[in-house]
């Protein structure tokens, strides 16, 4: 993972000489983690979404981000009756990849004033997931924990409201296939503000 922080950095750091602006958004997410063998987990979260503009002519540019997201979610049951019992069950979810995305309209640049926008993209990102189950009744009291994380390619898109002068709203959709480790699919559904 560090890695991956760093090379984006570089490169981030390569382009933002010839950068139009840094760019960034945060807003809440909801990440959902599915394997082969088991059922898929989903959690809410916040996302905070760094990037800069390395090229950027009339309403199109590229560049290059980090969009960041944590997430946590769970349950929790009860039963009183012939039996006792309770089951909580936390999860929490983080995933980073590091994104190119091709930018058009609205949000492709902080001068780019028209309505709409949208945006297409891909890279490579680091996905770690955790979640942790605690049971206890009549019949004893039972504690597991399970994490796992994977590496993986990132796929994006998304579309852009414009909203005064130069902020937008964005719906963005993303999949990451991990390659690693218990190779999940994981799917995002995120609503950002951007700056």
């Amino acid at each position: 993972m560090k890695k991956i922080i760093l090379l984006t950095l570089a490169f981030a750091a390569c382009f933002s000489a010839y950068s139009q602006k840094f760019m960034h958004g945060a807003g809440v997410i909801v990440l959902v983690d599915k394997t082969e063998y088991s059922d898929a987990r989903a959690v809410g979260g916040l996302t905070y979404s760094p990037r800069i503009n390395f090229f950027r002519k009339d309403n199109l540019s590229l560049s290059v981000g980090i969009p960041l997201s944590v997430g946590l979610g769970g349950n929790y049951s009860s039963h009183i009756g012939s039996y006792r019992n309770e089951t909580t069950n936390i999860r929490f979810m983080f995933n980073l990849p590091a994104i190119v995305n091709a930018n058009f309209g609205r949000g492709s640049s902080k001068n780019a004033h028209s309505r709409m926008g949208f945006f297409v993209g891909a890279g490579y990102g680091y996905h770690f997931s955790t979640e942790a189950d605690n049971y206890s009744g009549d019949y004893g009291e039972y504690n597991s924990a399970e994490s796992s994380s994977t590496t993986g390619p990132v796929a994006n898109a998304g579309l852009r409201i414009g909203v005064g002068r130069i902020h937008n709203i964005e719906i963005k959709l993303s999949y990451m296939k991990g390659v690693t480790d218990n190779k999940p699919d994981i799917y995002s559904l995120a609503t950002l503000f951007n700056f």
